[in-house]
């Protein structure tokens, strides 16, 4: 895979938010993006998460994907000793852009197993117009 800063950059940014998280009651979660031809898949990892705790808003080219996890650590006013805590909890939000422009209506997603998968379908590039001369 050729050097890409720009991907390096995003990855960096990424670890920093996850180190803060925990800080700012909110978490990211671990993502993967690929492209296929005709779509792009994004595979979020949501363990503990239920459907009603995730929002998915799509304007233009633009995915964004929302929602909060409970802060179970406090406990209802019990005194809980964690040992370590390494699972996010509060708000979180990830913005995807995309170069091609996205058919709104036939994007799918579906949670199973604690991993969101978005399914966004490209618009197909019209064929080129011929244009006759006069």
């Amino acid at each position: 895979m050729p050097w890409d800063p720009m991907r390096d950059l995003r990855v960096w940014q990424e670890r920093l938010e996850r180190l803060s998280s925990h800080h700012a009651e909110s978490w990211t979660p671990p993502t993967d993006v690929y492209e296929t031809p005709d779509r792009y898949v994004i595979r979020a990892e949501l363990p503990g998460l239920v459907r009603e705790q995730i929002n998915i808003a799509l304007e233009d080219t633009r995915l964004t994907i929302s929602g909060q996890r409970p802060d179970n650590t406090a406990n209802g006013g019990n005194v809980t000793h964690y040992h370590q805590v390494e699972r996010g909890h509060g708000a979180f939000s990830r913005t995807f852009e995309f170069a091609d422009k996205i058919d709104a209506e036939s994007v799918s997603a579906h949670l199973a197993d604690g991993v969101l998968t978005i399914t966004l379908t490209k618009v197909p590039t019209p064929p080129a117009r011929q244009i006759a001369v006069r």
